[in-house]
């Protein structure tokens, strides 16, 4: 994140002498991104964070392609991916490139066994149902409906949920994920223009501290495999840190839509952004407001990019046949827009009530198996008069 976050128990200056009650040190980790150049945060651990003590097994997830590079426009019903009591076993890659996986998952209950590190990927969490708390070495955030958890790479956490009916759209993304760059000023504070500012960002507020020794199980994604690591200190003994790499949520209600006279242009609903894909968030907004507007948007063409829509919640005014939990698909070069009848529904309508999340990609989506079993295979006739078909 682009400002400067402070919590628990840290020294004067960074890099000296910061002792326990006792006399001993507390161990100092640079938790740091892109080398030494990206942001980074200075942690505070009760014991040192590299003890390893046993590497028990090694095993595969990445995704099952079943269509390297689609033509066809998709829907997939989101809502049919089963709960499974496990976490990561619960998370369900449906589209991949080599920038991000586009996950699915419903789980039923909390990590108990194990804490979770994705070192691959910066993970964006959009709880669309369930609340809980993000439990992180980092400190805690709760979470409920609508809230984006962004949590960077390299971040030992657990999800704790309050009940069994949960799910989640996640995107994880092997590039940095920022707040988008046209929003902010060169000192990296978000401008007047921005749809949402630094208030509306939450910050972890409780930092759990455990002194203990013992066995502690971390499932540790690289490079599509997930690699069980027995550690000697319970990861969750930081005692404090500050700098400007953290875990952080944002709610999709706080975000404020950008309105004119005619219909804007996704951008303005852009949320986070990486040097390979955007996230926009499509939220209760009024409708343009010149006299001969329509409001619904113009057919376009995808040239360069793929479009992922994650519908939430509300009437989807452009689209027909589509009910929270969809995902649509559109793929780069084909053009797409309002389904039948949508246009003319639209004229004279004052405002919209829809959630949803959207994610463009530059590079071309593939659609895993998991995907294929969701799909609506016909969703790209969808678009043909009646007298058509």
């Amino acid at each position: 994140m682009p400002f400067y976050h402070k919590l628990g128990k840290i020294p004067p200056k960074r890099h000296t002498q910061f002792r326990k009650p006792n006399g001993e040190l507390y161990s100092e980790q640079l938790f740091g991104t892109i080398g030494f150049d990206g942001m980074s945060s200075n942690l505070y651990h009760e014991q040192r964070p590299t003890q390893v003590k046993e590497i028990k097994k090694q095993y595969a997830v990445a995704p099952k392609i079943a269509k390297h590079n689609s033509i066809q426009s998709y829907k997939l019903r989101g809502f049919q991916v089963q709960p499974e009591d496990d976490y990561l076993e619960s998370r369900k890659i449906i589209l991949t490139n080599s920038d991000c996986n586009i996950i699915l998952a419903a789980p039923r209950k909390s990590q108990e066994a194990y804490f979770y590190k994705n070192t691959d990927a910066d993970e964006v969490i959009f709880i669309h149902k369930g609340t809980g708390t993000l439990r992180t070495h980092m400190g805690n955030l709760k979470f409920s409906y609508g809230d984006y958890l962004v949590i960077p790479r390299g971040m030992i956490y657990k999800m704790q949920f309050d009940t069994e009916d949960n799910r989640l759209f996640i995107v994880e993304s092997y590039h940095p994920v920022y707040t988008p760059k046209r929003y902010r000023n060169w000192f990296g504070q978000l401008l007047e223009h921005s749809p949402f500012c630094e208030r509306d960002i939450r910050q972890p507020s409780e930092l759990e501290t455990y002194d203990e020794k013992g066995d502690f199980l971390i499932k540790i994604k690289k490079q599509d495999d997930i690699f069980d690591m027995v550690y000697a200190s319970h990861p969750f003994d930081v005692v404090g840190y500050d700098g400007f790499n953290y875990p952080y949520a944002f709610s999709i209600h706080d975000f404020e839509p950008i309105t004119g006279r005619i219909h804007q242009p996704p951008p303005v609903h852009q949320t986070f952004e990486t040097s390979a894909f955007v996230i926009c968030s499509f939220v209760p907004r009024l409708y343009d407001y010149h006299p001969e507007s329509i409001p619904a948007p113009y057919n376009h063409s995808n040239i360069d990019s793929d479009e992922v829509l994650y519908y939430v919640d509300g009437d989807f005014m452009s689209r027909n046949d589509v009910e929270p939990g969809h995902i649509s698909l559109h793929p780069a070069g084909i053009p797409h827009g309002p389904h039948p009848g949508a246009v003319e529904r639209s004229i004279g309508k004052t405002k919209t009530e829809e959630l949803a999340v959207m994610v463009d990609t530059f590079k071309p989506l593939k659609l895993t198996e998991e995907a294929l079993r969701i799909a609506d295979e016909t969703y790209y006739q969808s678009w043909l008069d009646e007298n058509h078909k």
